[in-house]
């Protein structure tokens, strides 16, 4: 009964928004509601706690906006300037056909950002730059949450793994008990290790497929013949860019750990990929291009539509074009590498919030080291670089201020709605949090076959908290405890669970918010869940057979 309650705000979201296409700025209030009912009726949870945990989830929801705020500042930015012209110029230089251009962006590219920043500035970042190449802004969304997969689990230098699963499982009995009773385990460190390497020699089996998805979905849902074969006609190069992205991500996770699998490996597939397309090798033989966009369907269309400025009116040199993404990439790197002193200078500015209310509820903003004043700093750096007149500042501005309220309105809803989802473990009920009731219930069902359910256990996770980092914090301990009472290895079991977490940010409501504002879409969250579950349930279908294979 407790699990079925539990999954009724889901199911709710899930209905209005998916099936009865509702917008998430009308869906997520609804979502709050019934959850904070669920909360204070079934649950007993305190009222105070309750507002604590809202509170908490609007000091979340500030952060991850100030975040889109500095990304669509950059892009109208990079619009007035025309700076977007040369740069869509140089790309069909590199190829003109947009299959090969959203691998490269999307797949390479936004692998790259992930493991420099994670948090969902792949997206912030790579669903822009396909927007100004002219692809509908729908499909710039779609393929950049596709991605937001296999690099993941690796995202903001090993985030994800360090804090998520390390924290997780750090200090519990259980743990120390089989660190104890193995011999190749001298700490915790060596168990996240290990647990790290497995993650990542099964997302290289799963992920060599995505770019396939991307550039499969992109044809059927947006070319002018809805076929799936002619996403698939490029399946040398999709797979060609795959297995240059998994291959050095999976022998450096095994070889130096959780920081810098997906940062290296996006770092070496994004030269390789750019480099082939150059050369012409994997090219398929015809070119493939989107409708006019006097053809494209409403829904495609962005709310605040992007107006490029003629390249002829203004001739930005390449260089200077492409100087705010090589600033971006840079920065992102060099402010979260540990071995460098920038991160923790950084980090110590930061506001606490102890105690909110005098509950048990904490939570902090450091604005100096979030992605937003990175993408602000990178702003004011080429205002006058680009020689930019007050009048095209002020445009750049009135239209990010536009396209921002909308992600503004779903967010102070659908955070809050989360961290008291969460926060429910502390009641008057005798329950566990809602989520955890919701994996014990499951659990208890499947018994022996639980590996089949681990990942998506923490797909669930994502999609409640949209971040795998608070998946695996909530979920690692459950699923290492479940490991050990059916008798297989707790590491196998957590390590499905960081490859659930990950592949659950295609279909977690806030990044298909937090992108779709990027991009100036609004009001298609439902369209894009139903584009993006499909490679999300081959994530987790294939997560399951490998489980099975490796038992």
């Amino acid at each position: 009964m407790s699990a079925f309650i539990a999954i009724t705000p889901l199911a709710i979201v899930f209905l209005l928004l998916v099936i009865l296409q509702w917008p998430a700025k009308r869906t997520m209030p609804v979502g709050l509601l019934v959850t904070i009912l669920l909360a204070l009726f079934y649950w007993q949870v305190a009222p105070i706690t309750i507002a604590a945990a809202s509170i908490e989830g609007l000091i979340i929801a500030t952060k991850v906006l100030y975040i889109i705020f500095g990304a669509l500042l950059l892009l109208f930015m990079l619009v007035q300037s025309g700076a977007v012209s040369t740069i869509r110029h140089a790309f069909t230089k590199i190829s003109p056909d947009p299959r090969i251009q959203a691998i490269i962006i999307a797949w390479t590219f936004g692998a790259f950002i992930e493991g420099a920043s994670g948090f969902g500035t792949p997206a912030a970042v790579a669903g822009p730059l396909l927007v100004v190449l002219g692809f509908p802004p729908l499909a710039a969304v779609m393929c950049a949450l596709i991605i937001q997969s296999t690099p993941v689990s690796f995202g903001a230098v090993g985030t994800p793994i360090l804090i998520g699963v390390h924290d997780g499982l750090a200090g519990q009995a259980i743990v120390n008990t089989y660190i104890e009773s193995h011999a190749q385990f001298n700490s915790i460190n060596d168990l996240v290790f290990s647990i790290g390497a497995q993650v990542a020699l099964i997302h290289a089996f799963i992920g060599s497929l995505i770019p396939l998805f991307v550039v499969a979905l992109l044809t059927r849902y947006f070319g002018a013949n809805r076929s799936w074969r002619e996403g698939l006609q490029v399946w040398k190069f999709a797979l060609f860019a795959g297995l240059v992205f998994v291959i050095p991500y999976a022998v450096f996770a095994n070889v130096l750990g959780p920081e810098f699998p997906s940062l290296i490996g996006g770092f070496i597939a994004l030269i390789t990929t750019v480099s082939a397309a150059k050369a012409g090798l994997f090219q398929p033989k015809t070119i493939w291009q989107f409708p006019e966009e006097s053809d494209w369907l409403e829904n495609w269309k962005a709310s605040e539509p992007i107006h490029q400025v003629d390249i002829h009116q203004k001739k930005i040199p390449l260089w200077k074009a492409c100087l705010p993404y090589i600033l971006i990439g840079l920065l992102l790197v060099v402010t979260r590498l540990p071995e460098l002193p920038f991160k923790t200078f950084l980090s110590g500015f930061k506001i606490s919030v102890p105690a909110i209310l005098g509950t048990h509820i904490n939570t902090s903003i450091n604005f100096l080291y979030l992605p937003g004043s990175i993408f602000i700093l990178v702003v004011l750096v080429c205002l006058p670089l680009y020689k930019m007149s007050k009048v095209e500042c002020f445009s750049a501005f009135k239209s990010t201020a536009r396209a921002f309220k909308n992600a503004a309105v779903v967010f102070i809803f659908a955070v809050p709605m989360v961290r008291i989802f969460i926060q429910s473990d502390i009641n008057n009920a005798d329950l566990a949090s809602m989520p955890i009731e919701l994996a014990q219930t499951i659990a208890t069902l499947s018994g022996q076959a639980w590996p089949v359910f681990a990942a998506p256990i923490g797909a669930l996770g994502a999609f409640i908290a949209g971040s795998n980092t608070i998946s695996n914090l909530t979920f690692s301990l459950f699923q290492f405890g479940m490991g050990i009472k059916i008798g297989l290895s707790p590491l196998l079991v957590v390590a499905l669970q960081a490859v659930g977490g990950a592949a659950g940010n295609m279909i977690c409501i806030h990044n298909i918010v937090a992108a779709s504002a990027t991009c100036g879409l609004s009001g298609q969250e439902g369209n894009l869940i139903r584009k993006t579950i499909i490679p999300t349930v081959y994530y987790l279908f294939m997560a399951a057979i490998i489980a099975l294979i490796l038992i």
